[in-house]
């Protein structure tokens, strides 16, 4: 069993709120892209660097497994939406199957499509208003707010409650950054007050049926069984979690990308029609998630190493989007590549099923932007999340209008 060395530690959050350790990645690819790497209160795991070899752990979930230690590195407790059996991302085929089918029509392109109109008059109404003042913060005053109000729409939960469940989501998730730090009773807490707001929902949902996501759920059954009271809200909860924080990150990452890249950003504002590979290549570069851990089902081998049963296997998607073997000038920039089959949204049973919605999302903001804030640029340095799993910002003071 090969350990890696010192210097290449690639757990600490520490390490992360400085910024993403490319060059330690690329070492773990290019000398030992299958690592043993010890783990502080855990039993250790393995990390698989090469995008190869990520590709392989995400298509085999008969060996890979998801149910069986959970979608995170240490080991969680059951209650803890993202361990609990009831979470989509955390179930192994068939039983993933069938419940990812419950959600499957509204996320289709086509079904996504439809939102395009919302997305953008939100986009616009935040852009103008925030043009107006000149400088802001980037994350807290777009990015959070586009995707909040996006997937609440899509569910049917109330505007007025934006700010209270975006609250309940960062306490949920971001766990390891300081300044969201909360006791496993708190988020215990948290999570059984949203089960029950979830509930409440669909009980005057129930006197009033509406045309959306939550009458979904209401109506959705597994086997010719409804939803019991745990598989409700978590489904509730996996709607506005998932991809709320994931696309807030993604909006600013690309954000921050397009400041750092000026000659790219000219481009784009140049040929508006080059957006779409504009988002393709942020997702690449900066993905919102950096890994997720699968558990080996059985005794086995991946490209020659061989793991045993229980061991956990971490693939890390931001170090796969990165591999030279599969990448041309992996760490540069470019809006134009092609082709361009990232990992960012996973891969094989579980790839991310709102993935379209995020690329959306994206998008409408890039263009709008590139439209109303051409001289866009980022005042200090931005704050990074203090996070291995979560890749992006807390704060990102911007400036409107400057000229460079």
């Amino acid at each position: 069993m090969s350990t890696a060395s010192e210097g290449l530690d690639i757990l600490s959050p520490d390490i992360y709120a400085q910024g993403v350790p490319h060059e330690r990645f690329e070492r773990l690819r290019n000398e030992r892209p299958i690592s043993w790497h010890e783990e502080p209160g855990g039993p250790g795991f393995w990390a698989v660097t090469r995008y190869r070899d990520v590709l392989e752990v995400l298509r085999d979930a008969a060996t890979f497994s998801s149910e069986l230690g959970g979608t995170q590195i240490p080991e969680l407790p059951r209650h803890d939406i993202r361990r609990s059996p009831d979470n989509l991302a955390v179930m192994d085929p068939p039983r993933h199957t069938q419940f990812r089918a419950i959600i499957g029509q509204a996320f289709t392109p086509s079904s996504t499509a439809r939102m395009e109109g919302f997305i953008r008059e939100r986009v616009v109404a935040l852009l103008t208003r925030l043009g107006e003042r000149g400088e802001f913060d980037f994350m807290d005053d777009f990015a959070a707010k586009l995707p909040m109000s996006t997937i609440l729409q899509m569910v049917g939960v109330p505007t007025e409650d934006e700010a209270m469940l975006e609250g309940w989501i960062v306490t949920l998730l971001a766990t390891d950054d300081p300044e969201y730090q909360t006791s496993e009773e708190e988020r215990a807490d948290t999570g059984r007050r949203f089960m029950e707001y979830a509930h409440a929902l669909a009980a005057s949902r129930r006197e009033a049926p509406k045309d959306d996501l939550l009458s979904v759920l209401m109506a959705a059954e597994v086997n010719g069984t409804k939803l019991t009271y745990e598989e409700f809200g978590m489904f509730f909860m996996l709607l506005l979690a998932a991809g709320t924080h994931t696309s807030r990150l993604s909006i600013g990452n690309g954000a921050l990308t397009l400041m750092d890249n000026p000659e790219q950003f000219a481009r784009l504002r140049a040929d508006p029609g080059l957006v779409r590979g504009g988002v393709e290549e942020i997702l690449r570069l900066n993905p919102p998630l950096m890994h997720f851990r699968r558990t080996a089902k059985r005794d086995t081998e991946l490209s020659g190493t061989k793991l045993s049963a229980g061991d956990k296997v971490v693939v890390w998607h931001i170090s796969a989007n990165r591999d030279a073997e599969v990448f041309t000038n992996p760490h540069g920039f470019d809006i134009t590549r092609s082709p361009n089959d990232h990992l960012s949204f996973g891969y094989g049973p579980h790839f991310c099923p709102g993935n379209a919605l995020a690329r959306l999302s994206i998008r409408v903001s890039l263009e709008e932007v590139i439209k109303r804030m051409p001289t866009l640029e980022v005042c200090g340095r931005p704050e990074r999340l203090r996070s291995n799993w979560f890749n992006g910002f807390k704060r990102m003071k911007v400036a409107v209008g400057r000229k460079r």
